[in-house]
């Protein structure tokens, strides 16, 4: 074949203009000479395909080169002078020459920022650049068609498109208004160019992903066709439109290309989502669909399979549960057995019940399944599969009881400086951590795809400095889930395995604390002037998402006292001990290790010092002199501590049951330390009684549940204020004895759970709390004689309970929400001997949210 292209180019190189012209005017009739031009056209752009020489035969190529270029211009010029007319014009012949010239300037042995410089030169000085001619050539053709330019559209849209791709910088500038011409004629006709942007759209989009297309073109096509436009007021405002819209596909594209071939492809997930997400914002659904399947894979090739789950599931939203035919083809050969919609509903949701079981997110696996089963049940009436469906749903709400599912960590990661490609410059993510992730080897992979970068020590936002320099700095620090406030599981005894996971996941919102010192430094007591600097995150998705990190859209900055850092830290050890008494309460089994640390360090002074250090920094008066406004605050630390003893006495109950022998003289060195600590709260700050709800369902371990009702930190400043001014309490009304009460209740109705939070008087006493239909408050603390009388009712309180603390005596909700009672701190009843448990949890949700 090359002796035959060898020859013919030996015979086109002896002739000239007069020999072309002679050649043409021989045909006896006009088919004859149209079919030599049609098999001409397909035979040049055959040998041009397949490039009979090797690429290192740089002077073949080139002879050739030149004269199939000589070639085809004649022939353009047959074209136009005998089939141009409109009696005459012959609409597949000038689609064959667009095409023949379109792939002989874009062919390889012409793309000279190939070669090395020597060799482009000398190609240069001998042939010069030839896809400048035969671009200018095209050009002129295309203007040459008129009013049959409209017949091209959206033909010839790819092959003008592969043409102005070619880094040629004049060929580009000659060639891109050919896009506006294509623009007006088909709005002058239709009043609209959709068919040109739809084309050039999907066009675009597989020619940069195989490698065509850089900045100086995005820049070109921008500045041409908006001057274009301006000159043109029926296309300046829509034109301008699609200008934007080209610029912004082009730079996720050339995004996307940059980091696909990446061996770390984090990037490249964020490409795809960058992609995906433009495609549904402008309606394209076959290049979305496209775009979320190549995510999908992606991610499963890490093992990403929530993300890969969550991924599928937006394929899934957009089906019905009809026999309509699917409107967008599914990537796979899986996707052509799947017909109708309901087919490939069906097909996607096992999917995803799949992926949601391997990442352990089976909350979110049950919702699939009872979505299956309604169909199942009320619709297909399959019930082979509904059984099915059921037994699947019924094992993954036995493994979140079951299976240990570690919660993971967030961190905030921020790329600042202008070395970073456009998608991360200056800007901050939230990244959800796999399982058992240390920090140091989530930094290792996040280095890597940037050798050069610098890792910023300080936690605080860089300056200009920094973020407008040419290099790379990468900040990284660990962040805390907002848990976002979960009204259904409020108010209720819930399994630690289920409220763990609200806490770290479907979160938006992330905080970041950081300690400073402010005013004088107090060397025997630290916490006077430690300051908490809290940054807020927020994400534009929940996480987990589709992804496993999101950009941060927002932050928000507080600064909180050292009176309310306090608090915090209060409600902290608080919601520490009642974890761990539940944990041991639910798992007798468990070690006693942890417990004997946590009790010990709280009730033994030598070990942590206690709280006392509170004492002497906000309780002495002249703090309180200088700091009225916390004299809110103040009351609530001094109620946390208070609720704290309760809490203790249970923890080492429990200790007591479990300790060994071994450990005997340390729980007992325990005891004796919490007695003196006991004696110490009461006649300081009252004695609080814990009032529990028994479960009395079979089977079901007792568990601490707090009271949602509690006033809120309020920020004023640079300080929290409390708000605790309430009404006096109620006088609660007669009721029957805990025995009595059970005995007229259905049995049916006797388990009993907490109630979410409800808008009432603080002061309201919990037997006035209102009763649901399905549940019931039960208190199962015994009531002292002094505080309920034999007829039932409750007594006025004394004077010197009025007036000790705010907390008033009988049954109430403490300052804090915590349900109980309260007592005065003049006189010290003992504790209950029995503790039945059930007050904590959601007074520790509210606890958090108002922190």
């Amino acid at each position: 074949q090359s002796h035959y292209v060898a020859c013919m180019a030996a015979i086109l190189s002896q002739m000239d203009k007069d020999h072309y012209s002679t050649y043409i005017q021989a045909f006896p009739s006009r088919p004859e000479l149209m079919d030599f031009l049609m098999e001409t056209f397909i035979l040049f752009k055959d040998l041009i395909g397949k490039t009979v020489y090797p690429g290192d035969w740089m002077v073949m190529n080139m002879v050739q080169n030149r004269e199939f270029l000589r070639a085809i211009n004649q022939f353009a010029t047959t074209l136009t002078e005998m089939f141009l007319s409109d009696s005459d014009f012959e609409l597949q012949l000038w689609n064959n020459y667009f095409h023949l010239a379109v792939a002989f300037l874009t062919q390889d042995s012409l793309q000279l920022e190939n070669f090395s410089p020597a060799k482009r030169n000398s190609i240069l000085a001998k042939y010069g650049d030839m896809r400048a001619t035969i671009g200018a050539s095209i050009r002129d053709m295309w203007y040459s068609l008129g009013q049959r330019k409209i017949e091209f559209i959206p033909g010839m849209v790819g092959p003008i498109l592969e043409m102005t791709l070619v880094p040629e910088l004049e060929l580009r500038r000659s060639t891109i208004p050919i896009f506006f011409d294509m623009m007006l004629c088909e709005h002058r006709l239709t009043g609209s160019f959709s068919r040109f942007e739809d084309e050039i759209l999907r066009r675009l989009d597989s020619e940069v992903e195989g490698g065509r297309g850089d900045e100086q073109y995005m820049q070109l096509f921008k500045s041409i066709l908006l001057s274009c436009c301006q000159s043109h007021p029926e296309l300046a405002k829509p034109g301008e439109d699609f200008v934007r819209l080209m610029s912004e596909l082009l730079e996720r594209l050339l995004d996307y290309r940059a980091v696909m071939n990446d061996e770390n492809k984090t990037y490249s997930m964020s490409c795809t989502v960058n992609l995906l997400n433009f495609y549904k914002e402008i309606d394209r659904q076959a290049m979305y669909i496209r775009y979320l399947y190549k995510l999908k894979d992606l991610h499963i090739s890490y093992e990403n399979y929530t993300e890969g789950a969550y991924t599928l599931l937006l394929h899934a939203r957009l089906l019905t549960w009809s026999e309509e035919s699917n409107a967008a083809p599914v990537p796979g050969p899986q996707g052509l057995h799947l017909h109708t919609q309901r087919q490939l509903k069906e097909a996607l949701y096992n999917q995803i019940i799949e992926y949601f079981d391997q990442g352990k997110m089976w909350e979110e696996a049950i919702h699939i399944c009872k979505e299956l089963a309604e169909q199942y049940e009320s619709h297909m009436f399959d019930y082979e599969m509904l059984s099915d469906i059921l037994q699947r749903e019924a094992k993954f709400y036995e493994k979140i009881l079951k299976v240990l599912r570690p919660s993971p960590d967030y961190f905030a990661v921020g790329y600042y400086g202008q070395g970073f490609p456009t998608f991360l410059r200056n800007k901050v993510f939230i990244y959800r951590g796999k399982e058992y992730e240390r920090r140091e080897d989530f930094e290792m992979q996040l280095l890597s795809p940037f050798p050069n970068a610098e890792k910023l020590k300080s936690t605080s936002p860089p300056g200009q400095d920094i973020t407008d320099s040419p290099g790379q700095y990468i900040q990284c620090f660990t962040v805390q889930p907002a848990e976002e406030a979960k009204v259904r599981l409020k108010g209720r005894s819930i399994p630690e395995q289920i409220t763990n996971f609200y806490k770290a996941n479907h979160v938006q919102r992330f905080s970041y604390s950081r300690p400073f010192k402010r005013g004088p430094n107090d060397p025997d007591n630290e916490f006077a002037n430690m300051w908490i600097e809290r940054t807020t995150f927020r994400t534009a998705y929940p996480l987990p998402g589709i992804l496993r990190w999101f950009v941060v859209t927002s932050t928000e900055t507080i600064i909180i006292s050292p009176l309310e850092n306090a608090i915090e830290t209060m409600m902290k050890t608080n919601e520490k001990i009642m974890s761990e008494i539940n944990r041991h309460q639910n798992d007798p089994s468990l070690p006693v290790n942890p417990l004997s640390m946590l009790l010990n360090g709280i009730v033994d002074p030598a070990v942590m010092g206690g709280f006392t250090k509170y004492e002497k920094a906000f309780f002495q008066e002249p703090y309180m002199e200088e700091h009225p406004e916390d004299a809110g605050n103040i009351e609530k630390l001094k109620d946390l501590i208070a609720w704290q003893i309760p809490l203790l006495a249970e923890g080492i109950r429990i200790h007591g049951q479990k300790v060994t022998e071994d450990l005997r003289p340390f729980h007992e060195r325990m005891e004796q330390c919490f007695e003196q600590l006991r004696a110490k709260v009461e006649s300081q700050y009252g004695v609080r009684e814990m009032m529990f709800f028994e479960d009395r369902r079979s089977g079901r371990p007792r568990s601490i549940a707090w009271i949602p009702d509690w006033d809120r930190l309020s920020h004023a400043g640079a300080r929290q204020v409390l708000h605790t001014e309430a009404p006096p309490t109620p006088k609660p009304a007669p009721r029957p004895s805990e025995s009595e009460d059970h005995r007229n209740e259905p049995k049916e109705k006797r388990a009993s759970s907490i109630f979410g939070p409800r808008r009432q008087d603080l002061r309201q006493s919990i037997s006035e709390l209102p009763e649901t239909k399905d549940e019931k408050w039960i208190l199962s603390c015994p009531m002292s004689e002094s505080s309920v009388s034999s007829d039932g009712k409750q007594p006025p309180p004394s004077r010197a309970a009025a007036g000790a603390q705010p907390s008033t005596a009988g049954s109430s909700l403490s300052p804090t929400g915590f349900g109980g009672r309260v007592r005065s701190a003049s006189k010290l009843p003992p504790l209950p001997r029995k503790f039945s448990l059930a007050v904590y949890e959601t007074f520790l949700e509210q606890s958090n949210a108002a922190a």
